[in-house]
């Protein structure tokens, strides 16, 4: 008994508590990547798609591969993903196309990657460095913080 007149709680039990919390918050924490990365895959896949389209050029698996650096099989496992998930129309031996869902993803992400790459450039970040951030921040910016963007840009910030 301790001094209080309780039980003394033992260093490992206390260990064996702190590392299951701490596992379940990791699980958790790596769960919302998991769920982020995919709406972010989402985007790119939609945002490319709408750019070849809009471009007059067939949107292909082994164009996207080609685009994003990856290969044919795991770009064909996201564009099924997408299909499942009402964003992209892909039928065999026919090029890709989206659904109005997926072409509203990718009104929304180039509108975003717009807004934020102008932010960049108007800070003075050279075209390269503000092109591949962009790239990054775009999933990641809050509306509330694109509407700051978009303010600072209007003030010639």
């Amino acid at each position: 008994m301790t001094a209080r007149g309780k039980k003394p709680t033992s260093a490992k039990k206390k260990t064996t508590v702190k590392v299951a919390s701490h596992s379940r918050a990791s699980a958790e924490h790596h769960r919302v990547l998991r769920k982020q990365h995919e709406s972010e895959a989402a985007q790119d896949y939609c945002e490319a798609i709408a750019e070849l389209l809009d471009a007059g050029i067939e949107a292909r698996v082994g164009r996207l591969a080609e685009r994003f650096g990856l290969s044919h099989v795991t770009v064909s496992r996201v564009v099924r993903r997408l299909t499942g998930e009402g964003f992209v129309d892909a039928r065999p031996h026919t090029p890709l196309g989206l659904t109005a869902k997926g072409r509203a993803l990718a009104a929304e992400a180039r509108t975003r990657h717009v807004i934020v790459l102008a932010f960049l450039r108007s800070l003075g970040v050279d075209e390269a460095t503000a092109q591949a951030d962009a790239e990054g921040i775009e999933h990641h910016v809050s509306p509330a913080t694109l509407r700051a963007m978009e303010r600072a840009i209007a003030r010639g910030r």
